[in-house]
């Protein structure tokens, strides 16, 4: 309770509550709108905080699992808030035009970032000392040109997952896009602009720069932590499947020495049976041989000679 009135507080020093005059003023915000001033709406600072939170647990979830924000704030007072907080968690933004077909027509979009990365390449490389000087002029201006509107994307392979917008009013083709892409809305609304237009709608300010600040760097913490989960449950993961990997080493390594210890086994016992073959095998070809010997010596005794007949000698004799 005590940090929902530190928030609340944050945002009144801040001028969140300022809405636009009553007769600017969108009749689907009455249910955020708190009072009425001097011809000006005030918003109610309880439904901006609910709304803030329900959008920070929101895009928390979304950054855990690994998908992209595009934050987009093409207005002079939210561009560099919007371009350092996206910066700070390495989310891709659109600060300057929103080129029709950014999202619908992603891949030509792709193919213009390509182009661009290919001429920084170029001039890192020293690839332009065999052009012209008109040339290579030529070719830094496209550059740059393009490095305004798409250096903001650069690093985005795919259509994002969501997309968190300042002013929703201003940016209505943004909108419309993501739309028709069912992609998932996040925005900062005033009072003369339509919250059902947008998934999660934050009612507040955003003509102040500092309303679009403290409510666009609630929202990056709020990513950054879901980040700092995700790296910390990869590195857990990373941890967990290297005590599996050790773990099935050990075994296959117990299992290898048990087999080895097996094999020494069996080759022994074999041993002590060839022995005892060889064995039985001399004894019997020395009896035999003895007889024969012994019927040899005897031959001339008829009795004798025939007592040992069996041997080989006796047999002949």
């Amino acid at each position: 309770m005590e940090q929902n009135t530190s928030l609340q507080q944050q945002l009144l020093e801040a001028g969140v509550h300022f809405g636009h005059l009553k007769k600017k003023w969108n009749p689907k915000m009455l249910p955020f709108i708190f009072a009425e001033k001097k011809g000006i709406h005030i918003i109610d600072l309880n439904k901006t905080t609910e709304a803030m939170q329900e959008t920070a647990a929101a895009l928390k979830q979304i950054a855990r699992s690994g998908k992209k924000i595009l934050f987009v704030g093409t207005k002079k007072q939210a561009k560099d808030i919007v371009t350092e907080c996206a910066q700070r968690v390495n989310m891709p933004y659109v600060t300057e035009r929103w080129l029709g077909g950014m999202l619908t027509n992603f891949n030509t979009v792709r193919k213009s970032v390509k182009k661009m990365q290919s001429i920084e390449k170029m001039l890192g490389d020293g690839s332009f000392d065999s052009i012209t000087k008109k040339e290579r002029l030529t070719l830094t201006r496209d550059k740059d040109k393009m490095e305004k509107v798409l250096g903001g994307i650069a690093q985005l392979g795919r259509v994002p997952a969501a997309l968190f917008i300042v002013d929703i009013g201003h940016e209505h083709i943004a909108l419309a896009e993501a739309k028709r892409l069912n992609i998932t809305t996040f925005g900062i609304v005033d009072t003369n602009c339509d919250p059902n237009k947008v998934d999660f709608a934050i009612p507040a300010n955003d003509d102040a720069t500092k309303s679009i600040a403290i409510v666009t760097n609630y929202i990056v913490a709020a990513i950054a932590e879901g980040l700092a989960e995700r790296q910390a449950a990869k590195e857990e993961d990373g941890d967990e499947a290297a005590t599996d990997q050790e773990n099935e080493r050990r075994a296959a390594r117990l299992e290898a020495e048990a087999q080895a210890e097996g094999g020494r086994g069996r080759g022994g016992r074999g041993g002590q049976g060839g022995g005892a073959n060889r064995g039985a095998g001399g004894g019997t070809g020395r009896g035999p041989g003895g007889g024969g010997a012994a019927g040899g010596q005897r031959r001339r005794t008829p009795g004798q000679g025939g007592g040992v007949g069996r041997g080989p000698g006796g047999g002949k004799r």
